[in-house]
């Protein structure tokens, strides 16, 4: 064996203070951390929970044969799109037809 190392304890140096302290305060910052995801998440979820939903027409009546492909709404007015390449437009409170656009074909 060397006879320059022996086992002797190294001294201390006033470090194993400020390690304990950096060790809690590491150990306090994540624990809040994670404490503030989680309430964040929290008020993400009971937020969306809270936002308003339009209900939907319990019926929607198409002209004969055609059929949805997509539907889409705003405040007063809902849009079918049928397979007969055309867009529907009716008012939601009465569920009369306001509009009927056709979709012309692509220019090549």
């Amino acid at each position: 064996m060397d006879a320059d190392m022996d086992d002797t304890p190294i001294e201390d140096s006033g470090l194993d203070g400020t390690v304990r302290f950096l060790k809690i305060l590491v150990t306090t910052l994540t624990a809040t951390t994670i404490l503030g995801l989680i309430i964040l998440i929290s008020v993400i979820v009971m937020r969306v929970q809270e936002m308003p939903t339009t209900p939907l027409p319990d019926q929607i009546a198409l002209p004969e044969g055609a059929s949805a492909l997509s539907f889409t709404q705003a405040g007063d007015w809902y849009a079918v799109v049928t397979d007969a390449e055309e867009i529907l437009i009716f008012d939601r409170a009465s569920g009369d037809l306001r509009q009927s656009v056709q979709i012309a074909p692509a220019r090549d």
